[in-house]
């Protein structure tokens, strides 16, 4: 996690979007995979548009490696997830 969001958040907060995340995390493997974050999507932001889906969780995937792990959905979860 970035220095600047980890300034930002209390541990009772990162440890709450944990929750979130190994909610979502449904094989439990540490990661979200694409299957996984559209069942995040329909459930958050059911109005988000199916074209908006893989070119929004490529985004998250700041590293490439094709899942979102903790940092990059605590990353995303505190910027930006209410734009989908």
């Amino acid at each position: 996690m970035s220095e600047s969001t980890a300034n930002k958040m209390t541990e009772e907060e990162i440890a709450s979007i944990r929750k979130d995340f190994d909610f979502f995390d449904r094989d439990q493997n540490g990661q979200i995979e694409l299957s996984e974050f559209i069942d995040l999507l329909t459930i958050l932001s059911p109005k988000t548009k199916a074209s908006h889906v893989e070119e929004g969780f490529n985004l998250i995937d700041e590293n490439g490696d094709g899942y979102i792990d903790f940092e990059e959905f605590l990353h995303w979860w505190q910027e930006c997830w209410w734009e989908y």
